[in-house]
């Protein structure tokens, strides 16, 4: 097992990653101090994948285990269903000191840890991430929340898990699109911070396409630690931490434009690199050879570099100054300087953004 600490004082966990640990999780949350009766938040899919491993490892810990089932898709995480996944918390009567656990990918983590951060005014939730995105990015950090039809994940929380516990076997029933996906956070890890990392994505992508276990194992932990040391120097986003958002500014607003049902989010995501990188070379910071080398990394990862022809850009700019990040309407992105190396920016001109859209 391999292990990676988010340090944030008395709210830092653990990021624990293995093969076969799910009948583990049970013996593992023992060591927690917590209320008997647990609750599974999964979709359906995962949940008959690995939902019964773990409801008999819990019941084997001596624990009372209920699961809410919400349907698969970006366009189900909004306060409906956190509503609904409430009121079947009050039903099985879960307590301050209870705990819950998201089963699933980042759809499931992110309202799982909404819902948590609010129940009964914050309980203990786990996350056990099942796809490449939610394993490298959004179960470790703290972000939670829903989407709003006018922005995504504009209701939402900062709110530790106790845990985050990932078992590299659930990548063997994803689906390719899905895994693809995931790669596209791990390039932006390479991008933002750490260039051996994106190196090592070049020369090994039959590897890791061919799910080979060193090379999953070790980006899956490189990308936890960036993402560990950067939300540990900044977990509210009042700085550093805006790097990681590199290829979501436009990235969001596509999936916005799109209401959340045409791509996935690592797809939006690398389109969004693409963009961004072609923006940094605009304004001078980039140069043209990693500008070409991003966009070279993304394509051999069979993931979309071009933003649709049919998306407005007057649109897709509207929808990026309602982003989270923008301040009195200025849009901010987070541009690569070089392979490794990326700043945030928000003194673009609106004709370079359109030269970059189109």
């Amino acid at each position: 097992m391999q292990k990676v600490s988010v340090k944030l004082g008395k709210r830092s966990y653990e990021v624990v990653i293995g093969r076969q640990s799910l009948s583990d999780i049970g013996e593992r949350i023992r060591t927690f101090v917590f209320s008997p009766r647990i609750a599974i938040i999964s979709n359906p899919t995962v949940f008959n994948l690995y939902g019964d491993d773990i409801m008999v490892s819990l019941k084997k810990a001596g624990f009372g285990c209920s699961h809410v089932l919400i349907p698969d898709g970006e366009e189900y995480k909004d306060h409906l269903w956190a509503y609904y996944i409430l009121t079947e918390l009050l039903k099985n009567r879960l307590d301050r000191n209870s705990c819950i656990i998201a089963l699933g990918g980042g759809v499931i983590g992110d309202i799982t840890g909404f819902v948590a951060s609010i129940y009964m005014r914050g309980i203990h939730f786990i996350q056990i991430p099942t796809t490449l995105l939610s394993q490298v990015d959004s179960s470790v950090g703290g972000k939670t929340g829903v989407n709003h039809y006018l922005g995504k994940n504009m209701i939402g929380t900062f709110y530790q898990p106790r845990l985050v516990w990932i078992d590299i076997d659930t990548l063997t029933t994803l689906p390719q699109r899905e895994l693809l996906s995931g790669i596209a956070e791990i390039i932006k890890y390479g991008v933002i911070r750490d260039e051996k990392l994106f190196n090592f994505m070049e020369q090994k992508r039959d590897n890791i396409l061919g799910l080979d276990f060193e090379s999953l194992e070790f980006i899956i932990k490189r990308s936890c630690e960036i993402k560990s040391e950067v939300v540990s120097q900044d977990e509210r986003e009042s700085g550093l931490r805006a790097i990681l958002n590199y290829g979501h500014t436009i990235g969001h607003a596509v999936e916005t434009e799109t209401a959340y049902s045409r791509f996935l989010h690592g797809e939006a995501v690398a389109m969004g690199m693409h963009f961004e990188a072609r923006l940094s070379t605009i304004i001078g910071l980039i140069n043209r050879d990693g500008l070409l080398r991003i966009k070279s990394l993304i394509d051999a990862y069979h993931l979309p570099s071009d933003l649709p022809r049919d998306l407005n850009a007057d649109k897709l700019i509207s929808h990026m100054r309602l982003d989270k990040k923008a301040v009195t309407g200025e849009i901010k992105f987070t541009l690569p300087e070089r392979i490794g190396k990326a700043v945030l920016r928000g003194d673009i001109n609106v004709k370079d953004i359109k030269k970059a859209i189109t």
